[in-house]
């Protein structure tokens, strides 16, 4: 069985950043996932479940009401391994072209006074929240962004090395 694009990255040096992930083409129209990624996998203590869960919903709700890119997204959620997130828009961009909207959708987690959508008829498990917590994992990635934007590691995914047999057997270095 092939591997799934994603686990086609090496995430052995994988670094904080905004990545494409894949892109798929759905007729006459793509859709693009974006590995936004706060944390270096296997290297650095994943994020907070209840600090995650709140940014779900603080991201979620700045990318849906911004008047740019509303029409554009489609999701935003976590990655089962807590060390980001994936972003799923219509159309497919460069990741330089979201710095903007990623960098200003973290820093105005700064600014919540509340989590959206918290309530128990709006939230699948409305007491895993942590706004404080949020709030520190969302200053930290704005500042690595900020202090990183001419660096273009934090734009393109490192790729694992695909090693073909001679009968066609696919192996990865890692």
């Amino acid at each position: 069985m092939e591997l799934i694009q994603s686990f086609s990255t090496d995430h052995t040096r994988i670094v904080p950043g905004i990545f494409t992930s894949r892109v798929d083409r759905l007729g006459d129209y793509s859709v693009t996932t974006y590995d936004v990624r706060l944390k270096r996998p296997n290297r650095e203590p994943v994020i907070d479940v209840l600090a995650m869960h709140s940014l779900e919903h603080l991201i979620a709700t700045y990318l849906r009401n911004d008047p740019e890119w509303k029409d554009e997204v489609i999701y935003w959620g976590p990655m089962g391994c807590l060390t980001g997130f994936y972003l799923i828009l219509k159309g497919s961009r460069a990741p330089q072209e979201l710095y903007k909207l990623i960098l200003g959708a973290f820093r105005s987690v700064n600014d919540a006074q509340e989590v959206p959508g918290t309530a128990p008829e709006n939230c699948g498990y409305c007491r895993m929240h942590n706004l404080e917590m949020a709030k520190w994992y969302a200053n930290e990635f704005a500042a690595y962004l900020e202090a990183n934007a001419e660096n273009s590691d934090i734009f393109e995914y490192p790729k694992t090395e695909r090693l073909v047999t001679e009968d066609g057997q696919h192996f990865y270095d890692s």
